[in-house]
């Protein structure tokens, strides 16, 4: 998991699935669409989500286990990754997951292009009341839909660290195979982490999407 998340690509429409039949929700100021699944929304974070973000992440047993979350996380910590997801200096594509049925905050996700212009990453993170629910899944699917079929990708890569197996159970749901290990920094360890590497390539992909494997 990865917790600040980023920007947009070039739309895609040659190669991409045909979009869902209900009508396509309303694109946010920064030009990412409003997500939908059975059991969240995802939207662009606002201030209203400050106390609820700050009290869920300042949480050991979230910042240890992804890369570039403070912790102890303040409210001010919070105020200010909202400030900044709006100007764009954390990237475009930075969401709030919430629950469709009552619009409770249960975290944030996003996806952040790679230099190479062709590869995306997908990051997530929950709070610990929302764990086992199948949000997280939920969430990284919906992401990872929009992704390939509005942006000209090849592949996208998601980490978690190796000893997260909730994390790597997401991933491996929706479809993506394991590449690699590897560290990288962790802010809240100060330190160095293990991480497995996984990738979603497109073809898959469309595969999945093909047989129902991604549901």
């Amino acid at each position: 998991m990865q917790t600040e998340l980023l920007r947009e690509d070039q739309s895609r429409s040659s190669q991409a699935p045909a979009p869902d039949s209900r009508p396509r929700p309303e694109r946010s100021r920064t030009d990412c669409p409003i997500l939908l699944s059975p059991r969240l929304v995802l939207r662009a974070p606002h201030e209203d989500d400050i106390d609820a973000l700050a009290h869920l992440a300042n949480n050991a047993n979230i910042a240890t286990m992804v890369s570039r979350m403070p912790h102890p996380y303040t409210v001010a910590d919070a105020a200010d990754f909202v400030r900044r997801t709006k100007t764009g200096a954390i990237g475009k594509c930075v969401y709030a997951i919430t629950k469709a049925d009552n619009g409770a905050f249960l975290g944030c996700c996003g996806i952040e292009p790679h230099p190479d212009g062709r590869t995306a990453e997908l990051g997530y993170w929950l709070g610990e009341p929302h764990w086992n629910k199948g949000y997280a899944t939920e969430a990284a699917q919906a992401l990872t839909d929009m992704a390939f079929r509005t942006r000209d990708i090849d592949q996208i890569d998601a980490r978690c660290r190796v000893m997260n197996v909730a994390s790597r159970r997401v991933i491996q749901k929706c479809g993506y195979q394991f590449q690699g290990s590897g560290m990288v920094d962790s802010l809240a360890l100060g330190g160095m982490m293990s991480v497995e590497w996984y990738r979603l390539d497109r073809k898959t992909w469309i595969s999945l999407r093909s047989w129902g494997g991604m549901r």
